[in-house]
């Protein structure tokens, strides 16, 4: 099957034949022709399944067959609304609709907290068709009055799963209350618990289910070791194993933002430059930490697992678990950012009696 087949317009299959793509994921071959058709949709997916486009493309598509309306300040009305848990994943989700939306007369903006509000609300009283955004930010616009959620047509809940875990789901049912009921509605996440099962209910209108998730395995191709340490000696054990192995570029994960300051300024002493990367750092510091670590002018990345959420590196040699998860999935997810695509990869865990 190719991108063709899923009846999207010229433009957008343009658009992503330009970016690289021949033929869709399993997901986008499942998702496209359902939400095409107009049904409300609950998918299971992990990052790296290409959930994103499954949602993006026929959004793009519809909103482009529809006509442009208008909000209650005379601007352009947010017809399509996606909210994200994490900054770095609605930066992600917004880049990808300029992407693939590229030939198409469609707008779109992001916005997240951390950053100052008056482009914002500048932004959106202006209107835009497509809204990325955090619950909080989003929530915050709202009760300032500057924001117009009257027009949304269709709305998407994506990683519904990590916003839970983040303590947004009051912020997302507020949400819900202010968007027309009649509305087409998409839910992804990577697992299902009862919470998520609840609010697919209230939310989702007799909805297809699409589930791609692979069951919680970790990738063959990925080496992972043991060494068993004592708390006091985690630090000066981590910062052995990377000048010992002649490690360019590793992961390490810690299970707190204190832990992750603490071990980056402890590998930096050492001569490991490393930077922390965690939700309490601006988006200008997290941009850069990401950045010097992709180009290899920083080492070390420790990171918490939301920070590290939608951190999407290609060819990841070493992640390390500083701290062990305390949900199988997270490890699952943790190490899979290793041994991508066919390449080898290696997951080390410093595992001390607690």
């Amino acid at each position: 099957m190719n991108f063709e087949d899923l009846k999207l317009a010229p433009a957008i299959v343009k658009a992503v034949r330009e970016h690289g793509y021949e033929t869709p994921t399993a997901i986008q071959a499942e998702a496209i022709p359902m939400v095409l058709d107009g049904h409300d949709l609950l998918g299971g997916a992990q990052t790296g399944t290409g959930k994103t486009a499954a949602f993006v493309l026929p959004m793009l598509h519809k909103l482009s067959m529809g006509q442009p309306v208008k909000n209650k300040f005379g601007g352009n009305g947010i017809r399509a609304l996606v909210l994200t848990p994490t900054r770095e994943l609605a930066a992600q989700v917004e880049e990808s609709v300029r992407v693939y939306g590229k030939f198409l007369e469609l707008t779109s903006t992001v916005i997240f907290g951390g950053v100052g509000m008056n482009p914002q609300i500048s932004k959106v009283k202006k209107g835009v068709d497509i809204l990325v955004a955090t619950p909080g930010r989003l929530l915050d616009l709202l009760q300032q009055g500057v924001l117009d959620l009257g027009q949304v047509q269709m709305l998407v809940l994506d990683e519904a799963d990590r916003m839970l875990d983040m303590g947004f789901i009051h912020d997302v049912k507020k949400v819900l209350a202010v968007v027309p009921r009649d509305k087409q509605s998409l839910l992804f996440s990577a697992t299902f618990s009862d919470e998520i099962r609840d609010l697919a209910a209230t939310l989702l209108k007799n909805p297809q289910s699409v589930q791609v998730t692979p069951r919680n395995t970790t990738v063959q191709r990925i080496t992972q070791v043991i060494h068993p340490v004592g708390r006091g000696k985690k630090k000066a054990l981590l910062a052995h194993i990377i000048q010992e192995q002649n490690w360019s570029q590793v992961l390490v994960f810690t299970r707190t933002k204190f832990g992750a300051n603490n071990v980056a300024e402890f590998l930096t002493k050492n001569g490991i430059h490393a930077m922390a990367l965690h939700g309490n750092k601006s988006q200008t510091a997290r941009t850069e930490a990401l950045g010097g670590f992709k180009s290899g002018d920083i080492r070390a990345l420790v990171a918490t697992d939301i920070a590290a959420r939608g951190i999407d590196i290609d060819d990841l040699p070493h992640v390390v678990n500083y701290d062990i998860p305390n949900v199988s999935e997270d490890y699952v997810h943790r190490i899979g950012r290793t041994g991508r695509a066919g390449a080898d990869g290696a997951a080390v865990n410093l595992v001390c009696m607690d």
